[in-house]
């Protein structure tokens, strides 16, 4: 028979995880989009598509490895390459391997019994891996307080806002162990300084270390958990030394967790894992290549977060989290420290405060980063409530004491769950129907050699449902590419437009780097590339030599790269999405390279209502339906572009004015525009999605045209 006390334990860790799993299979519901419009966002079982499209990359790396045994399509040089990816001549995988392991594993077991296809298992894996986390956290907090403590720390962990989030069922990305993980490895390092055995003390110091080893392999940030406790340990030994207090034991664990983590990288990974761990922090970085624009800065989750989603996120957590370290001192001051807490010394302190400024400093590089600081968050919130709990034995009315310790781990505990049942209406796939209709298009009527170009938000998702390679992805936009894919867009010139789409997918990276060698400038480069790439061959030379001084050998490579008569086949995907992003479309389009800026131009998108005679957008357009009067902000338009289906109705307005308003009546869509810009490529391939010379569409459904590109040059 297993003691009360077992059996009580295990009751928590199942609510803990059961909480944590039933609230996102919830997720799955789309509450936050209209039921006629939720089908459009499901397969045909009813499922949701992928919430981001990260998730898809690990779905084709995982179905890789279990078809090819390694991560990438092929090996080149004893590397995984991946040929989908940044074609061409495609990327090295380097990318953390455990989520594709693990995945590969459940999938060939749970296909022992049934036949699961792949993506499914990639679908609901985070809802089943995620609540985890929730397991150590009560484990750990439980052993330095109590069962009220453990249970708070477990509950916050699963159900943590920012963490739940990205966790949910659709979201199959490393982010699943971002929170397991560095409880982990904190657990089992305090366990090891504060046991009593030497034999408990190494036992301890491995499993650290292995959980370190782990994490490497599961998420690029995790060495950022390894200097913490480093740092905090080099601090502890030099407080120590300083008042002459003799810690050997304390150094058996230090080397063991240092030295174990980085034996196991070098037999079981390759050098590049170390340049991660010499700059633990370097995944943070956001940085162009050279006078190329740093285009990381037009991604949402690598901004600075706004104050209002920390606060919705996590900082009612934190404040428990630091008010947990206030207990603690308050705890043994009173003589009222439980368990473990009782033992412990300044280390941990040092240790759980550097923790914490870490994932601070960490926020301050992206929104994404706010998920470092929730596992020492629910860890400090955790200790708060078992240490406030443990007071209750002071008070003379006992069943009072009681009754307020379970109202207070009621709302504590009610309230991370109400604040996940509250997100749910934020989730929407980032694919549908009509995206994914054109990529099973593309798989079955193009040629396998057909390279895709497209925003490179969608160039993972093309890799993995279209079996096609693509110009850029998310792991390749922030690279030369991306300029070279928005010039494309924001020039009005057509046949630039092409030559541009066609160099990038017949020499890839090959044209602007040669000319950097013989031009040593690449704003110079990009000049002569943007005259050359939308005129003939004969025009080209005669440009290249006359104005540019270039001799024949050279020029003769240029055009070899720029102007080759045997071409790639490509088509490009364009996504009544890409609207949204309009902006940075023109922003990096025409990007100042003497400078290294952008320019700022105007533009705007907003929801349309009508109002009997009044048409009206929350960003300030108003036009009057019966006189055809359009104000922006009270300012007449340059132009103003009504398109209502195949029909396009333009009038020019104030030829004094700086922007074209145009009014997609279909999409009740308004798009408030540089009139720089009223004959750019975006806006007749995006939003006019027509009239076009050099480009023809292949397949048409919903907001997703696929083009085919052709020009006679």
């Amino acid at each position: 028979m297993l003691k009360r006390e077992t059996l009580i334990q295990l009751a928590i860790i199942l609510a803990i995880f059961t909480i944590g799993l039933i609230l996102r299979l919830e997720s799955t519901h789309l509450s936050g989009i209209p039921d006629n419009q939720k089908p459009l966002f499901q397969n045909e079982d009813g499922i949701p598509y992928m919430y981001e499209m990260d998730s898809y990359y690990n779905y084709r790396l995982t179905k890789n490895y279990i078809g090819n045994g390694v991560l990438g399509d092929t090996v080149i040089n004893g590397s995984d390459w991946d040929l989908h990816s940044h074609y061409p001549p495609g990327r090295s995988v380097d990318y953390p391997p455990f989520i594709v392991y693990l995945t590969a594993f459940f999938y060939k077991f749970i296909n022992l019994f049934l036949d699961v296809p792949l993506l499914t298992i990639c679908f609901w894996f985070p809802a089943f891996f995620a609540p985890l986390s929730g397991i150590p956290a009560y484990l750990f907090v439980r052993k330095l307080t109590n069962d009220y403590g453990g249970l708070t720390a477990g509950i916050l962990a699963v159900t943590s806002t920012f963490y739940f989030m990205r966790t949910v069922p659709g979201r199959f990305d490393t982010d699943i162990f971002t929170v397991l993980f560095p409880i982990l490895i904190v657990w089992f390092f305090v366990e090891a300084v504060y046991a009593e055995s030497t034999k408990k003390k190494i036992y301890f110091a491995i499993l650290s270390a292995i959980s370190m080893f782990l994490f490497s392999l599961a998420w690029f940030g995790s060495w950022y958990i390894f200097y913490v406790i480093i740092f905090s340990s080099l601090i502890y030994i030099i407080g120590c030394k300083l008042k002459g207090i003799k810690i050997k034991n304390f150094y058996t664990v230090f080397v063991t967790f240092l030295i174990i983590p980085l034996t196991l990288i070098l037999i079981f990974t390759d050098f590049s894992t170390f340049l991660t761990i010499i700059d633990p922090l370097g995944f943070m970085k956001s940085t162009g290549i050279g006078a190329w624009p740093d285009t990381y800065i037009s991604v949402f989750e690598l901004m600075l977060p706004p104050a209002d989603e920390i606060i919705y996120g996590i900082v009612p957590t934190v404040v428990l989290g630091f008010l947990g370290i206030l207990s603690i001192f308050i705890a043994k001051r009173k003589g009222s420290s439980p368990q473990l807490l009782n033992s412990l010394d300044w280390f941990f302190y040092v240790l759980i405060i550097f923790w914490i400024l870490t994932a601070l400093f960490a926020i301050t590089k992206g929104a994404r980063f706010i998920i470092m600081l929730i596992p020492p968050a629910v860890i400090g919130a955790g200790i708060t409530i078992g240490v406030g709990i443990g007071f209750r034995d002071r008070f003379t009315r006992k069943k009072l004491a009681k009754v307020l310790s379970i109202l207070i781990l009621f709302i504590i505990v009610v309230s991370p769950i109400m604040g996940a049942y509250s997100s749910f209406s934020t989730f929407k796939p980032s694919v549908n129907d009509d995206l994914w209709n054109s990529a099973e298009w593309i798989r079955s009527n193009t040629p396998d050699n057909t390279i895709i170009i497209s925003e490179w938000t969608y160039g993972h998702f093309f890799t993995a449902i279209a079996n096609r390679p693509v110009a850029v992805d998310g792991g390749s936009q922030n690279t030369p590419r991306e300029y070279w894919i928005n010039k494309a867009l924001s020039t009005s010139n057509e046949t630039l437009s092409y030559g541009i789409l066609s160099m990038l997918t017949n020499s890839g990276d090959a044209t602007y780097l040669t000319l950097d060698e013989y031009t040593n400038n690449t704003s110079k480069s990009v000049e002569i590339l943007n005259n050359i790439l939308g005129v003939n061959k004969s025009a080209a030379t005669d440009i290249l030599m006359n104005n540019y001084h270039f001799n024949q050998n050279q020029t003769d490579e240029i055009l070899k790269y720029t102007h080759n008569s045997i071409k790639n086949n490509f088509v490009f995907v364009t996504n009544d999405e890409m609207i949204n992003n309009g902006y940075w479309v023109f922003y990096f389009g025409n990007w100042d390279f003497m400078n290294m800026k952008g320019g700022n131009y105007t533009y705007s998108v907003c929801e349309i209502t009508v109002n009997n005679t009044v048409l009206k957008t929350s960003n300030g357009v108003t036009m009057d339906l019966k006189t055809g009067d359009v104000k922006w902000n009270n300012k007449t338009p340059y132009c103003v572009m009504i398109i209502n289906g195949d029909k396009i109705e333009k009038r020019y307005l104030d030829r004094d004015s700086n922007f074209c308003v145009i009014l997609m009546m279909a999409d009740e869509k308004s798009v408030i525009i540089d009139k720089r810009f009223e004959n750019s490529m975006f806006t007749r391939l995006v939003i006019e999605k027509g009239n076009l010379t050099c480009f023809k569409p292949l397949y048409r459904q919903g907001g997703v045209i696929v083009w085919k590109a052709n020009c006679s040059l």
